[in-house]
């Protein structure tokens, strides 16, 4: 069975930078390809990053390039995700997914393409 554990989220101001972790059990990221999506009240939830594990590709959304990065460490099989520079808008529920659909190089910010989420820490940016 595949899990997905986040933390990291919490309330911080504008400006100010978190770090998200999403350790994986059953599974290896070595396989899966890994997405980081959010979810405001009232919004869709979209994509905001996305490492193709197989060849180490990333992605990152118009509205995080330059301040979110992604990363992993293999032997603790766990995801990041570092944000910086953070703003009010960028206040949601943050969710990893993984999966292993061939089809996630094209699109990588389409949540139908991911079988397995986390469960979603809150994240929230004061103005």
């Amino acid at each position: 069975e595949v899990q997905l554990v986040e933390s990291g989220g919490g309330l911080v101001q504008a400006g100010g930078s978190l770090r998200l972790s999403c350790a994986a059990s059953g599974i290896s990221f070595d396989d899966y390809d890994i997405g980081w999506f959010r979810q405001a009240p009232g919004k869709e939830r979209e994509g905001v990053s996305c490492m193709a594990r197989r060849d180490g590709s990333t992605y990152y959304a118009d509205s995080v390039k330059g301040r979110f990065t992604i990363s992993s460490d293999n032997a603790k099989n766990t995801v990041y995700l570092q944000l910086n520079s953070l703003k009010p808008e960028d206040t949601a529920v943050y969710y990893c997914a993984a999966d292993m659909s061939p089809y996630i190089r094209d699109t990588p910010f389409d949540p139908e393409l991911f079988g397995s989420w986390g469960q979603g820490p809150q994240v929230t940016v004061l103005s």
